[in-house]
């Protein structure tokens, strides 16, 4: 009836009986007074002690009512928690399989250098940091809390078809850009970096400290994205394509003219992997809507300079084109020789392997995503048997004062006068 193996805490606080309004129209006023003492009952009504009886049974229901929302409480914990241990296992599985398709990807990449390689060259970024401990130490950075919550770099979240789209679109990100690091939020970002009592870096800690155990150390600032901080885009997308693309209209032109060259937007054209086109931000976004949306919003790419100067009436949000054009926004241009950006999106690749290691993330972040919504729901679910604990608690105190109010009288009674 009663929740075994709690540790009950009574508080004290002022008991009134809640008397039905059914009980109130029995019960005779003058009764109720204090003349009398109010133990009999004149008129064919409830005693106090009768009244005090039928009170008792009614919380001892109650107390069994609670009592089996706190066990169905604590049986949900227990199911959420065994999910949860599930998930670990199935990851733990998964990891193992990852690494033996990463090290076959290895031996059969013909594909030129991997953006990881990109990536590990940049010693001293944060990218690199940490993309060198994900991968030469992968069970250990998995328990870190810096690792948890991170959704990867930039350059590794998007793949281009084209190479010349590719090199355009890391030269307008810039380097710094396209080494970002990405996280679900910014309660995940807190862990990467600490701070003394003057406000200044702690150069010994977090990512930094991290860094200095390999032999290395971070230059400079880093660019860190929280995409719940971001915001979104909230129009259509594409009926029908699997690729989740932004339904975005055509520039025109002044004269009502399609702009001439005009390839596509860039947030459209940068391939994404299925295990991030939804439900990476607990609003149901992809990678789509937040962070490409927010690196290049209504970006155009044209296939010439030419073309894409022919467009600047339509041209709001910038533009770029094959040949290495660029336009920041409206009125400012990017003119010169190109930067030497050695950090681009990797081309798509049709290898088994590269799909089959493709597959594996898409379930490896599946897995996670599932395993921190269950470890919502096991914060949920022990919140509420924590209050029905407590609700129980305040009930069984009125269901023992009730009882010592029902045998007060009965003492009187048998009492010698």
């Amino acid at each position: 009836m009663y929740p075994t193996g709690q540790q009950m805490s009574f508080q004290k606080a002022p008991f009134a009986v809640q008397v039905p309004s059914t009980m109130m129209q029995e019960l005779d006023p003058k009764e109720t007074s204090s003349g009398g003492g109010g133990t009999q009952n004149g008129g064919g009504g409830m005693s106090q002690a009768e009244f005090a009886l039928f009170n008792s049974d009614r919380l001892q229901s109650d107390l069994q009512v609670m009592g089996n929302k706190i066990k169905q409480h604590e049986d949900n914990v227990k199911f959420l928690k065994a999910q949860k241990n599930k998930l670990d296992e199935s990851i733990l599985a998964l990891q193992v399989h990852m690494s033996k398709l990463h090290s076959r990807s290895e031996n059969t990449n013909l594909q030129g250098e991997d953006i990881n390689e990109q990536i590990l060259r940049h010693v001293n970024s944060a990218a690199g940091v940490l993309s060198y401990v994900q991968s030469h130490h992968y069970s250990q950075a998995s328990q870190l809390d810096m690792t948890n919550g991170v959704v990867g770099v930039v350059a590794k979240l998007g793949k281009v078809n084209d190479e010349n789209l590719s090199q355009v679109l890391s030269d307008y990100l810039g380097t710094r850009s396209m080494l970002a690091l990405v996280y679900k939020d910014y309660t995940s970002v807190k862990p990467l970096e600490k701070y003394n009592n003057q406000g200044n870096v702690d150069r010994n800690g977090a990512i930094h400290g991290l860094a200095s155990s390999i032999g290395r150390t971070i230059e400079g600032h880093f660019d860190v994205i929280c995409l719940e901080n971001l915001r979104p885009y909230v129009g259509k997308c594409i009926a029908g394509d699997p690729q989740r693309r932004l339904d975005l209209p055509n520039p025109k032109l002044p004269n009502g003219e399609y702009a001439s060259g005009f390839l596509g937007y860039a947030v459209n054209m940068i391939q994404i992997d299925p295990a991030y086109l939804l439900c990476v931000t607990s609003y149901g976004y992809g990678l789509r809507e937040t962070l490409f949306y927010s690196l290049f919003s209504h970006l155009q790419v044209y296939k010439t300079r030419v073309d894409m100067i022919s467009a600047l009436p339509c041209i709001t949000e910038g533009a770029v084109s094959l040949d290495g054009g660029i336009i920041r926004k409206s009125g400012i241009f990017t003119l010169g020789i190109r930067d030497a950006v050695n950090v681009r999106f990797a081309k798509p690749t049709a290898s088994q392997t590269t799909d089959n290691y493709s597959e594996a993330e898409r379930q490896m972040n599946e897995l996670r995503w599932k395993k921190e919504k269950t470890l919502e729901d096991i914060k949920r679910a022990q919140v509420l048997r924590d209050h029905a604990l407590y609700n129980f608690g305040k009930k069984k105190e009125e269901f023992v004062r009730c009882l010592a109010q029902s045998s007060y009288p009965n003492e009187q009674m048998k009492s010698p006068r």
